[in-house]
């Protein structure tokens, strides 16, 4: 009972998420989120850090909040770097382990039993890494969602965090430092 309970408020928490990003675009932009970020001058860092973590919930992508944090501490791009990661670490994290709370694997695994299968077999290959690492890399491909995979399919832990944690610092770094190029 708990579990639908559970998987049900966070159903609608992300509904709700995404009509309001859908509905509300221009409140998602790189500037638009470094203003927020400003507005809060007090609990800054903390705010910046509480926000990649709800993002993940919400399937939202980090590539804006990194930007943002980026012209927030625009001399910082350390320190938005290990904010991004952290963040990014500590959502992806608690997708992996909420993915089965959420009942997300039973639903998941009825209804896309085949490709499920193929991206547990992609991942058990030996190369299985690399496809992770490139998976989370990708600004295309949701990180949050391979999180909720491989935590469907229980993918090791250690292999999952590190593909993860390769693919994200490759692309944070990337977007940090080319915001700080111009």
């Amino acid at each position: 009972m708990a579990r639908k309970g559970l998987f049900f408020v966070w159903l609608i928490a992300l509904i709700w998420c995404l009509a309001y990003y859908l509905t509300h675009p221009e409140s998602f932009t790189a500037e638009r989120l470094a203003e927020y970020v400003l507005y809060n001058k007090e609990q800054l860092i903390a705010v910046y850090a509480l926000l990649f973590i709800i993002r993940g919930f919400a399937l939202l992508p980090s590539t804006p909040l990194v930007i943002a944090g980026t012209i927030v501490f625009q001399s910082q791009p350390f320190l938005v770097l290990f904010i991004s990661m952290s963040g990014i670490m500590a959502s992806s994290v608690m997708i992996y382990y909420f993915s089965d709370q959420l009942g997300l694997s039973s639903f998941l695994g009825k209804k896309y039993e085949q490709k499920l299968d193929k991206v547990r077999e992609r991942l058990e290959r030996p190369s299985g890494l690399l496809f992770l690492v490139f998976w989370a890399f990708f600004p295309a491909v949701p990180t949050d969602l391979a999180s909720y995979v491989a935590g469907i399919i229980r993918m090791n832990f250690v292999k999952f965090f590190i593909a993860v944690f390769i693919g994200e610092l490759i692309l944070c770094a990337v977007c940090i430092f080319a915001v700080n190029l111009f």
